[in-house]
């Protein structure tokens, strides 16, 4: 008998269904697991459950450390004119995000000074509201500083696995705007990550 024909591997496909669909934010293998019938393998499951959802509205796919349901790439231009499209986050606050994500763990300071701007705790406080970063430590120094890093949100809103997917910063300068740095950035800063990087 293959798994899909075994009753309780069916039971443990619907289950997992069940249980992502009504998480707000993805579902490591292992929570799977502990909500499976004896003896039936979550990653098994899972792997049959994104095979059924290939090519449907929906899909299952794996982001942020674990397994959600989104809207197939494709159809994103179709449901965002009807969608209400999240706030966006202020320009200032984008650029901080991008050093976060690249210089992690980084302090407020080290952000100012990749930046060469001063950066607002309103700054700071949107990122922090957004759930996008926390802290992450302080720094061994005078006054010890604490350190920002990103959060499983953010790989969540970005539809990363892991922050080794996050793109190479030369990926994302174009030669042109590479050889002349932008609004007084440094050489060598971070470039802001894209907007719109959610797939759904």
């Amino acid at each position: 008998m293959s798994p899909e024909e075994n009753p309780d591997f069916a039971r443990a496909l619907r289950i997992a269904e069940a249980l992502i669909f009504a998480s707000d934010r993805p579902v490591p293998a292992a929570r799977v697991q502990m909500a499976l019938p004896a003896g039936v393998d979550a990653q098994a499951v899972l792997t049959a459950l994104a095979a059924q959802s290939a090519g449907r509205a929906v899909e299952l796919v794996e982001v942020a450390g674990g397994f959600a349901f989104r809207t197939a790439l494709d159809l994103a231009p179709a449901i965002t004119r009807v969608v209400e499209a999240p706030r966006r986050l202020p320009k200032a606050a984008m650029e901080a995000l991008s050093i976060i994500a690249y210089h992690q763990p980084v302090t407020r300071a080290e952000i100012e000074e990749i930046r060469g701007a001063s950066l607002a705790q309103t700054t700071l406080e949107a990122l922090l509201e957004a759930g996008l970063i926390a802290p992450r430590g302080r720094r061994e120094s005078p006054g010890r500083p604490t350190l920002w890093g990103t959060t499983a949100k953010f790989l969540d809103q970005f539809g990363l696995k892991s922050l080794n997917d996050l793109p190479r910063k030369e990926e994302l300068v174009s030669s042109d705007l590479a050889a002349t740095p932008l609004g007084g950035e440094r050489d060598g800063a971070p470039p802001v990550i894209p907007d719109g990087a959610r797939a759904a």
